[in-house]
């Protein structure tokens, strides 16, 4: 009975829990971010200008980011575009409750995990889309800085609050839906387009067969000791998208591996292997690969000596972002802007949305609107990556990020390097992990030692 009367206590202390973090998470401040027409805007490998076309002309109210001196720039429209196409995964409530654990929603804990979702959907939109491809309805979505996010936030705090601990759950989806949208692009490229699309967002679904959602990520995560409501570090995140994308089954992610940077080092013949392995099973195809850099961008606090690596990698078109932050809370940072890191918060509550029904809503999966903070406050804590479409593209890859690091690089040995061969070549090989156990015992020594150097996630 003791037992019994204790587990009752620690649900009700989780839905209160929940119910609290749903609240704080769930109000949108009315800020807006405002964007220099003097300097350039990168945002991961494009360059956009904002410059002066017509002094009468002003930035749209919707828009959610304001020119200096009240200037429209030449391609803001573009930049606009661009950015919301984006994927944005957010806390979310309300979804299928986590396995060993009472928590039906990832408020005050989930944020790291939210944004290596949003690096990997990047990099799956690279692999799948390209780069220049932008969401036909990028523009026609709703700012969250409006009157009516909020209006509505406000409207559903009472009734999560009740259902938080009542015990009851109502699934509910937004109801604006795009039912028809695809039927109005105009070629079957663009059909077959929005169709990934809204494929990469499925994979990243909050139900436990998401091959990418949070419940499949808390479950590799389990191998490393985590479990659902822990925090989870930026290089943590790293190994388990790896082991995410290592056991997709999915036809479609066959093609793609991960990569994870052993000790600030990516060994050049390890990163080949992954790619060429699918060649020896009858397939002739290089593996595209998403190489993933943890590194730490000083001691207690961030070098500003950084701030041009940082900035160099985001210029270039290899980039899928950067999951990191400043402490405390989880950013993807995927640009920038003079000294301020253009990015993505995760850190919005918003109701749980069934991906496996037939045109399921798109809107809450896109960011309509920018945020920028200044470099100084970024936490060292950081983990990188980058997308190579086959063996050549890795090998032009590293020869330009090694440029970048070489320029950057005020001190005698650079943030991470390439090297030539195979880690076991310099006494790095790790135990081989069995079925049973996903991570090797070379991993979870890993695992805690980032455990302890990373930056705690409310």
């Amino acid at each position: 009975m003791e037992a019994s009367g204790t587990d009752e206590v620690d649900k009700l202390k989780t839905k209160f829990m929940s119910a609290w973090n749903n609240m704080k998470y769930s109000w949108v401040l009315k800020t807006k971010t405002y964007f220099s027409r003097n300097s350039p805007v990168l945002l991961l490998g494009k360059c956009y200008h904002f410059k002066y076309e017509d002094e009468n002309k002003m930035l749209p109210a919707r828009s959610g980011c304001t020119i200096e001196d009240h200037v429209i720039a030449g391609n803001v429209e573009e930049f606009r575009k661009d950015f919301i196409s984006r994927i944005w995964l957010t806390y979310r409530e309300e979804f299928p409750q986590i396995e060993a654990s009472a928590l039906t929603t990832d408020c005050g804990w989930g944020c790291t995990l939210r944004t290596g979702q949003m690096l990997l959907a990047q990099g799956l939109i690279l692999h799948f889309l390209g780069r220049a491809w932008t969401w036909p309805d990028a523009l026609h979505i709703e700012n969250s800085d409006s009157d009516s996010w909020t209006s509505n936030t406000v409207k559903k705090l009472t009734a999560s609050f009740e259902a938080s601990l009542s015990g009851e759950r109502e699934l509910r989806t937004p109801e604006v839906s795009l039912k028809g949208t695809i039927g109005k692009y105009s070629d079957d490229h663009a059909v077959q387009n929005e169709i990934y699309h809204r494929k990469i967002i499925s994979w990243f679904g909050d139900y436990p067969m998401a091959v990418f959602g949070l419940h499949r990520l808390i479950e590799f995560g389990k191998k490393s000791g985590k479990k659902a409501g822990d925090w989870y570090g930026p290089a943590v995140v790293a190994h388990i998208l790896r082991k995410a994308v290592e056991e997709a089954r999915h036809p479609d992610l066959q093609g793609i591996t991960i990569y994870v940077a052993q000790d600030c080092t990516v060994y050049n013949s390890d990163v080949i292997d992954k790619q060429t392995n699918s060649v020896t099973s009858g397939d002739a195809r290089d593996k595209a690969v998403i190489i993933l850099v943890p590194v730490r961008l000083g001691g207690e606090r961030t070098n500003t000596d950084y701030l041009e690596f940082v900035k160099g990698v985001l210029s270039l078109e290899y980039c899928v972002g950067i999951i990191g932050g400043k402490p405390k809370q989880s950013y993807y940072f995927a640009g920038f802007q003079d000294d301020s890191l253009i990015y993505m918060d995760p850190h919005y509550c918003q109701s749980f949305v069934d991906v496996s029904i037939k045109d399921f809503p798109l809107e809450t999966f896109h960011c309509p609107s920018p945020k920028k903070m200044s470099f100084r406050k970024m936490d060292p804590s950081c983990t990188i990556g980058f997308y190579c479409r086959n063996v050549q593209d890795f090998e032009r890859a590293s020869e330009e990020i090694t440029k970048i690091l070489k320029i950057s690089s005020k001190e005698k040995y650079p943030l991470f390097t390439f090297v030539n061969g195979h880690s076991r070549d310099f006494d790095f090989t790790s135990t081989a992990a069995s079925e049973e156990d996903l991570f090797s015992e070379e991993e979870k020594k890993r695992f805690k030692r980032f455990s302890t150097e990373e930056f705690v996630l409310l």
